[in-house]
C-alpha cells in the first residue's frame, strides 16, 4: 500500500514575513493569527522584534493572546473587542479622507479591524456608528460629513441595504464590508454580502464577510491610486 503522506505543523523557523509588501504594493505585511498556535504567534512577534521591525495581528482571540509569553503580550497594543494586535509606533497620521459607516453598534468589531488596520498604515479613520437604515434619520444627519471623504467603507449585517443607500448618497468610493451579524438567512453575513453584490448603485467595491483588514486595504489602495 502506498504511504499516506501526514503532516504537522511549521516549524518555528520556517515563517518567511514579507517585509517588502508596503513598498512593492502599498500595503502591508499582517500575522493571521488565530490558526495558529500562541507558540508560533510567539516566535513571529520576537522574530520582529529581533529585527526591530512594525508588525499587524489580525484575528488573535483573547485566550490566544493570554497565552503569550509575557515579553510579547507587553510588546503589543492589544484591542480584543477588534481582536487585533500592533507591534510598534503608530506613523503620523493623515485624518479626513476616509470613513467608516456602521450599521449598528454589533457591527463594531468588523468596522473597528478596518479602522485599527487604517490607523497602523497612518489613516485615522472617521467613524459613524449606529446610522442603519431602520432609523434613516440617523445617517441623514451626518451624510454631509461622510460625504466629504474621499473613500468611505461601508460595515453592515441584515439585509446589507445600507450598501446601496450610501453609494446612492456620496460621490465618494464606496467599499461594502459585509459582516455575520444578523437572524435566520442573514446569519452568517451571507445576504448582506449578496446585496453587495447585487446592488444598484454602481461602482460598489465589496470585501469578503467579517474581512475588516481587507476593507481597509481596499480604501489603502485607491487613495494610493489616485496619488499617482
Amino acid at each position: 500500500m502506498r504511504a499516506v503522506p501526514r503532516f504537522s505543523m511549521p516549524r518555528m523557523d520556517e515563517f518567511c514575513l514579507d517585509w517588502e509588501r508596503n513598498a512593492r504594493c502599498g500595503t502591508c505585511e499582517a500575522v493571521l493569527c488565530e490558526p495558529k498556535s500562541a507558540a508560533q504567534v510567539d516566535a513571529i512577534v520576537l522574530h520582529a522584534l529581533g529585527l526591530d521591525r512594525r508588525l499587524l495581528l489580525t484575528r488573535l482571540p483573547a485566550a490566544q493572546h493570554a497565552a503569550l509569553s509575557a515579553r510579547v503580550r507587553d510588546a503589543l497594543d492589544y484591542d480584543p473587542v477588534t481582536r487585533t494586535a500592533m507591534l510598534g509606533n503608530l506613523p503620523a497620521q493623515t485624518s479626513g479622507r476616509v470613513a467608516v459607516v456602521c450599521g449598528g453598534t454589533s457591527d463594531v468589531p468588523v468596522a473597528g479591524e478596518a479602522a485599527r488596520t487604517l490607523a497602523y498604515a497612518g489613516e485615522q479613520a472617521t467613524m459613524y456608528t449606529d446610522v442603519g437604515v431602520a432609523g434613516l434619520w440617523r445617517l441623514m444627519e451626518r451624510i454631509d460629513d461622510i460625504r466629504r471623504h474621499r473613500v468611505v467603507i461601508v460595515v453592515a449585517g441584515m439585509e446589507g441595504a445600507l450598501f446601496s443607500v450610501v453609494a446612492g448618497l456620496v460621490p465618494s468610493a464606496v467599499v461594502a464590508l459585509p459582516t455575520s451579524v444578523g437572524y435566520g438567512v442573514a446569519q452568517g453575513g451571507h445576504a448582506a454580502l449578496n446585496a453587495a453584490l447585487a446592488s444598484c448603485a454602481s461602482g460598489i467595491t465589496a470585501v469578503n464577510i467579517d474581512n475588516g483588514f481587507g476593507a481597509a486595504h481596499a480604501a489603502l489602495r485607491i487613495l494610493g491610486a489616485t496619488e499617482r
